[in-house]
């Protein structure tokens, strides 16, 4: 795959260096068809949507609705009418919580999560345990990246939701949602899925995955900042209250009330965000062109390309967190270096053009089981090729050299 040239922000030389942009997992570079398409819109049709009789008007109502329908085939949803637009996965996973959670949840109910998870499902789900005394358990982590499974009938026995990423953005470790989802229902529950890693790398089916709710966003699947998607099955839609008031939400409103609008709109107050909506329309044309198999391929063999470079370069001086196996993961690699901070690595890094993202990766709880601050994490897409590799484990050698610890 030899795509980055379609990438205008990789022509860039920082620090006198080709720039190695290894850092998708937190937000993804965007090509020119992605940023064409935005600026078409704000150049030739941009209007408030939905109510405006005039023609441009009319074609901006296309323009979202259009990108709706396109967002419900990517995924293949049953209908564009389960596709909500929010401003990020963050915002839809507190949907859920706020809309559902708040209806359905109370006293002694039971949500379960995973070591594993970002903080964006696991922070709504505490402010509803203090707010609604629900209970929270948790799937742990084992020592090879993967959950551990063993007890998970006793942790759904009387649960009604299992909250559960697709793919760790920590680990990589691709997680076995049909397999959980058949579980959860078995159990009388439901699942709930932060497919925010899983849908710009991996071919995606919420009805084959068996998915109730997923949650997932542009910026990271070569759209832009600023829109994400919420998806649940329309019976589940329909029964849910609303998460903000005013705007396009409503039918009517009157002095003592008023009546909420038809899905997907009942969750859409306000102004929407129809040029995102159109960028994230051309990011799924752009990736479907690639083929979702070729793309994930591609990242399959350029993983193993990395544990393979990073282990026999750096030995035992780098310790990759996560499945060995490269297609049991994702592209994403977190790694801690000899005993060197991992901010001073990325800082390093940078001084050769190569962007790597340090921390806690929004994942503290998993922090806490690898028994770590904090990682460094390299993580790939379909720009990236072996050179890109390369100059990363020719970074980490100069680092080494740095801090004195390269023999």
């Amino acid at each position: 795959m030899n795509v980055a040239s379609d990438f205008p922000v990789l022509a860039q030389t920082p620090h006198g260096r080709r720039l190695v942009y290894l850092d998708s997992a937190n937000t993804s570079q965007k090509p020119q068809a992605v940023i064409d398409a935005m600026s078409s819109y704000y150049e030739t049709t941009n209007a408030n949507v939905h109510r405006g009789s005039y023609e441009l008007a009319v074609r901006a109502t296309e323009a979202l609705e259009g990108s709706r329908a396109r967002v419900a085939r990517f995924i293949n949803a049953a209908t564009s009418r389960e596709i909500v637009f929010t401003k990020n996965a963050t915002e839809a996973m507190n949907l859920l919580a706020r809309s559902w959670g708040t209806a359905n949840l109370g006293e002694g109910d039971v949500v379960v999560l995973s070591d594993m998870e970002h903080h964006a499902n696991i922070v709504p789900w505490h402010m509803l345990a203090a707010e609604r005394g629900i209970e929270l358990r948790w799937i742990p982590v084992g020592p090879d990246g993967h959950l551990v499974l063993d007890d998970l009938d006793r942790l759904l026995d009387g649960a009604s939701l299992l909250s559960v990423t697709a793919m760790s953005n920590v680990l990589g470790t691709l997680n076995p949602i049909p397999e959980l989802a058949a579980a959860a229902h078995h159990a009388g529950a439901l699942i709930a899925v932060d497919a925010s890693q899983l849908v710009p790398h991996v071919a995606t089916d919420v009805q084959a995955l068996g998915a109730d709710f997923m949650a997932f966003t542009g910026h990271k699947m070569l759209g832009p900042m600023g829109i994400g998607v919420f998806w649940a099955r329309a019976e589940l839609l329909e029964a849910m209250p609303p998460f903000l008031g005013g705007g396009e939400m409503i039918l009517d409103v009157t002095k003592d009330g008023f009546t909420t609008n038809k899905i997907p709109w009942k969750f859409e107050a306000g102004t929407p965000m129809v040029a995102d909506a159109v960028g994230i329309a051309a990011a799924c044309d752009y990736l479907d062109d690639l083929g979702m198999d070729t793309v994930r391929a591609h990242e399959v063999g350029l993983t193993a390309y990395a544990l393979r470079t990073l282990t026999e370069r750096h030995g035992d001086r780098i310790a990759i967190h996560g499945p060995s196996e490269p297609a049991e993961r994702g592209g994403v690699f977190s790694f801690t270096y000899a005993d060197v901070h991992p901010h001073d690595i990325a800082q390093v890094l940078d001084q050769s053009g190569v962007c790597v993202r340090a921390g806690h990766h929004c994942a503290k709880p998993l922090m806490r089981v690898l028994q770590v601050p904090a990682t460094t994490r390299a993580s790939l897409y379909v720009y990236n090729d072996e050179s890109d590799i390369d100059m990363l484990a020719d970074a980490l050698t100069e680092a080494g050299e740095l801090f004195s610890f390269q023999e």
